[in-house]
């Protein structure tokens, strides 16, 4: 990651301790949301790529459960990849970016699979926006296949500056709103844990209709 170093004065203590900052104007934080393979670590990585190439520093983070294309990397179906800082349920990431902060400026903060946040840790990286005047994006799903919130989604809902939709088709040719569960028959499923790593085969985005009908593919002449 490239860009010059400038480090930040310290007077201000943010919420739950860690390293004093000067207060300002807050830096925004956004949530962008999604069905499946609608392409938000394509946005994501085009995003950071932006900032990189402007001589901007940045930090990425990806939740260690998710480690399909390996621990600590995001990647787009596209085929580009990134290394990322992997975070657990009880990693505090305005710490982790506070510290990097201190050393070298950080331009902005994003934040792949964002669902998988902690209610808290939604709360520190707001900490991040309002005490580091830093951006953070986070990219990740809105519902699980049953149609329920993920505890991360919902709480940035309530706390983002700004939400906006990343948008995906139905077969059908509507909106894709929600996401189907296939077993490995190719059988939708209704009931299991709300996180299931696997295979973007495993989960296909549909509309409301096709969701509740549990109509994975294009057969259902009923539209």
């Amino acid at each position: 990651m490239s860009g010059g170093c400038r480090q930040k004065p310290t007077s201000v203590r943010p919420p739950n301790g860690g390293p004093q900052w000067n207060p300002g104007p807050s830096g925004p934080g956004g949530r962008q949301y999604s069905a499946m393979n609608a392409g938000k670590s394509t946005n994501l990585l085009q995003s950071d790529y932006n900032y990189r190439e402007r001589g901007m520093r940045t930090l990425l983070f990806t939740p260690k459960i998710d480690n399909r294309a390996g621990e600590g990397i995001i990647s787009s179906r596209l085929g580009v990849q990134a290394p990322a800082i992997p975070f657990s349920a009880d990693d505090d990431l305005f710490l982790i970016v506070a510290t990097a902060h201190k050393e070298c400026e950080i331009s902005c903060v994003f934040v792949d699979e964002a669902q998988f946040l902690t209610r808290w840790q939604v709360h520190r990286l707001s900490d991040i926006c309002d005490y580091l005047e830093i951006p953070v994006l986070c990219y990740g799903l809105r519902t699980d296949f049953q149609g329920n919130l993920f505890e991360g989604s919902a709480e940035l809902l309530g706390w983002a500056d700004k939400i906006s939709e990343i948008k995906t088709i139905c077969h059908c040719g509507r909106k894709a709103t929600m996401v189907l569960r296939l077993n490995e028959q190719g059988i939708v499923v209704r009931e299991g844990d709300q996180v299931q790593i696997g295979d973007n085969d495993r989960y296909v985005s549909v509309c409301r209709v096709h969701f509740k009908r549990g109509v994975p593919k294009a057969f259902d002449q009923s539209r």
